[in-house]
């Protein structure tokens, strides 16, 4: 979350220029102002320890696996969904139509995932 950018906007603060060089300021996005998103993708680590890329509607996830997860004990089983394809290379999901990332897209998406690859490639 870009907290330090959203923060001084709150308080009239000034940011030094070497200082939260990632943030951005995210206070149009929670007043319901913004017309476009504040990042044009997002990077975060999975489960697995791996980085993961988000633009728009797309994840992708340069690991193996096809939907499913690793809920396998405590409140969460219950929640647990088997990995149909647990040897594609990489997972791609629209998250506007799949959510729960059931279905993984790769092989039908091979442009978006060359696209989102070559982008987190640069973060690897």
């Amino acid at each position: 979350i870009d907290l330090m950018a959203t923060y001084a906007a709150l308080t009239g603060a000034e940011i030094p220029a070497d200082t939260a060089e990632d943030s951005f300021n995210i206070l149009p996005v929670l007043l319901g102002q913004a017309d476009l998103p504040v990042r044009k993708y997002t990077l975060h680590e999975t489960d697995s320890l791996k980085l993961a890329i988000r633009q728009g509607d797309w994840k992708y996830l340069d690991h193996k696996g096809s939907g499913g997860n690793n809920y396998l004990h405590g409140v969460m089983r219950n929640y647990s969904v088997p990995d149909s394809a647990p040897e594609i290379p990489g997972q791609l999901y629209n998250l506007a139509t799949d959510p729960g990332e059931r279905k993984n897209l790769v092989a039908e998406n091979s442009k978006v995932v060359r696209v989102l690859k070559a982008k987190l490639d640069r973060f690897q």
